[in-house]
């Protein structure tokens, strides 16, 4: 590892054919403060947000008037954003990559003066392990939010590679950045049908037709209470004081309405087993008994294997061989029941849903075939977003790891 006075001047990885230290350089030597204003009347939709350098077509709020006063941000030039967090201790630098444009003159922007590339500056001026230690000789906390003392700034010094390795780094973190915006769109796109499916596969309003079904079933769906069609029961108490790293599987209240979908295929939590605890037997609903809202509450989810233990504050459903689990689970989460159960749910803090509740649910169910053929449709669903779901957090971990190793 090459080092100079003890600080590493190359990074944990690198491209082929770079194995040249990076250079040492004052952030003078390669910016200067920008005050360039809007003399040339760019309008009110060339307003560029510095928290995200994307346009905003409708400006944010301020007079024409006052437009000619505004900076003008040209390609490349990169703005201060001084609002601290957790992951920005002192504030952030956000390159502008979308084009010319104008922003408010109360943020510190400044100009490259040196030829750089862009999508190589545009993830390194970002990143908290570079600029944090720039920035704690830089920057002053103000009444909102950190300032740039930019004679400060300019005095420090960063360590950069040469102009084919920017443009190497630069380019993969783009087609990273592609990928995950890909994955993203197709996420939103699942979860959007999902959402428009959950809305038109079962009825509305008094109706007990769906507006879109599977060929072959053309039946009117049949209205029953669920205490007609189900069997039911309670959980054994547990809290998260009796998990443990390994034992017997447990689902806990809590976790059913953060963690789990409509079908629970496995579970992370565990417990040593105590006497009278519940098992499950497979194909079983579960209705969490309580929480802080009573939409939180209204959902459902079947417990596919058997030997899971429920605990205490769960509602257990046992369906009747007329009713199919999934279909019923969907039907308590998405259709007119999780409205009707939601309106049943009382208290103030926190909120109760019984068992007796959920029996005098009225419940619209079509032929066991129909529901199978429902079910299994919003499992494959729910498979494909789970699918996109894992690609989209590992390629952000990948971009994590990947920022924390290129860079020095």
């Amino acid at each position: 590892m090459v080092e100079q006075h003890g600080k590493t001047l190359v990074p944990q990885i690198r491209f082929a054919g770079f194995t040249d230290p990076w250079e040492q350089r004052k952030l003078g030597e390669l910016y200067q403060k920008n005050d360039e204003r809007n003399t040339d009347g760019l309008g009110s939709e060339r307003t560029l947000s510095v928290a995200s350098m994307t346009f905003n077509s409708t400006g944010n709020g301020a007079d024409e008037s006052s437009l000619p006063n505004y900076k003008r941000l040209r390609l490349g030039d990169i703005a201060f954003e001084g609002h601290a967090n957790k992951e920005f201790a002192y504030g952030r630098f956000v390159l502008n990559d979308a084009g010319n444009g104008i922003m408010s003159p109360r943020f510190t922007c400044l100009r490259p003066i040196v030829e750089q590339e862009y999508s190589f500056w545009k993830y390194f001026i970002h990143s908290e392990k570079v600029m944090r230690p720039i920035l704690v000789n830089s920057t002053k906390s103000g009444t909102m939010m950190n300032e740039l003392v930019v004679e400060d700034f300019l005095e420090q010094e960063i360590l950069v590679p040469s102009l084919p390795e920017q443009r190497r780094i630069g380019a993969f973190f783009d087609r990273l950045d592609s990928l995950i915006t890909l994955h993203q769109r197709k996420l939103e796109l699942l979860r959007n049908i999902k959402k428009s499916m959950l809305d038109k596969m079962f009825p509305k309003g008094g109706s007990l037709y769906p507006e879109i079904r599977f060929a072959g079933f053309t039946d009117p769906w049949e209205q029953r209470k669920l205490g007609e069609l189900c069997s039911f029961s309670k959980g054994c108490g547990y809290s998260k004081n009796n998990l443990r790293d390994q034992g017997t599987p447990i689902i806990l209240y809590g976790r059913l309405y953060t963690n789990y979908e409509t079908q629970i295929h496995s579970v992370d939590t565990f417990v040593d087993p105590l006497e009278n605890s519940v098992y499950t037997e497979g194909g079983e609903v579960i209705v969490p008994a309580s929480g802080e809202t009573a939409e939180d509450i209204s959902i459902a989810s079947v417990v596919e294997k058997p030997g899971i233990i429920l605990g205490g504050d769960l509602n257990i459903i046992t369906p009747s061989a007329v009713v199919n689990p999934v279909f019923l689970a969907l039907e308590l989460s998405y259709g007119k029941p999780h409205f009707d159960l939601a309106k049943r749910a009382q208290g103030k803090s926190v909120v109760h849903i019984h068992n007796e509740d959920i029996a005098n649910v009225f419940f619209d169910r079509p032929c066991i075939a129909e529901q199978r053929r429902i079910g299994e449709f919003f499992d494959r669903l729910d498979t494909l977003i789970t699918l996109h779901q894992r690609k989209l957090e590992l390629l952000r971990n990948i971009k994590k790891s990947m920022l924390d190793k290129m860079f020095v």
